[in-house]
């Protein structure tokens, strides 16, 4: 894949990323859904759009994808969904990538990747562009959900590991989608004593699910096969920032001196990592 269209694969794939924080956070704050069903709504519309992805591309698609892709995707998805009843945009997506990069990370440190030193500092500038970002605002959050984060962020690490090198991005992640269907039926039944259904909130689940979801990660898919794991881990550090311009335009967040300092030292040093990585 030439440079130009990796890096623009990649952007929009961030920003899908980005938006299912958005639409998640959005949904459990001013609307009335549960966050089983919206988990539910959100893979199941993704399903459907990749069920159909692949009819007209005349694919079988549970040819494709596996069951262990299948169970990190739902449990990425429901502890976000749960995590973000109480955790504020910024901070849950800067906890959920910080636990995505640090799971990458450890795995590409033990499959022997390394790091030259000039994508080692963009790394450490990222890196500290996320701790300047996140040490004002971030409030005591549950233990529970702060927890329920970290393990939505691992659970996405492990998937993205799970599909490097996936051969057909598309029909992998569409027998991800639809193995992971049963399972949250499966936990809408379970969930049904606290069912709380609202119009707006499902509107957002079907965005989060079929567009932001299912769409980006095949984009996602496609770029990790152009890239290694460690630089995959560290262009996910751009996901927090970009989720944060985004509560500034629809949750009326502060722009503030800190966030834009973040924003720099993470995007250069995400751009460090790129430059100097191999593809």
């Amino acid at each position: 894949m030439n440079p130009v269209r990796l890096a623009a694969y990649t952007t929009l794939t961030m920003v899908s990323f980005a938006g299912n924080s958005l639409f998640c956070r959005i949904a459990l704050k001013e609307t009335d859904i549960d966050a089983a069903s919206f988990t539910s709504v959100r893979l199941l519309s993704g399903a459907l759009i990749l069920w159909l992805l692949m009819r007209w591309q005349r694919q079988a698609p549970l040819a494709h994808g596996n069951w262990h892709s299948a169970l990190a995707l739902f449990t990425y998805a429901v502890a976000l969904s749960f995590a973000y009843r109480s955790i504020d945009t910024g901070a849950g997506a800067l906890m959920l990538f910080g636990a995505v990069q640090a799971t990458m990370l450890i795995a590409g440190f033990i499959a022997g990747e390394r790091m030259n030193a000039v994508q080692t500092a963009g790394f450490v500038a990222a890196m500290i562009g996320l701790v300047i970002l996140v040490s004002p605002g971030v409030e005591a959050q549950s233990v529970l959900d702060s927890f329920m984060m970290l393990a939505s962020g691992i659970a996405w690490g492990v998937y993205s590991m799970f599909g490097h090198g996936q051969p057909n991005p598309a029909a992998a992640t569409t027998g991800n989608f639809l193995r992971a269907a049963p399972l949250t039926i499966a936990l809408s039944l379970l969930a049904l004593p606290w069912l709380t259904l609202d119009a707006r909130g499902v509107e957002y689940a079907v965005l989060s699910g079929a567009v932001t979801s299912a769409l980006g990660y095949v984009l996602w898919y496609r770029v990790l096969q152009h890239i290694r794991v460690m630089t995959a881990s560290t262009v996910q550090l751009s996901a927090p920032v970009i989720a944060a311009i985004g509560g500034i335009i629809l949750l009326d967040e502060a722009l503030t001196r800190d966030l834009l300092v973040a924003s720099v030292l993470i995007l250069g040093g995400i751009g460090l990592v790129l430059r100097y990585g191999k593809h």
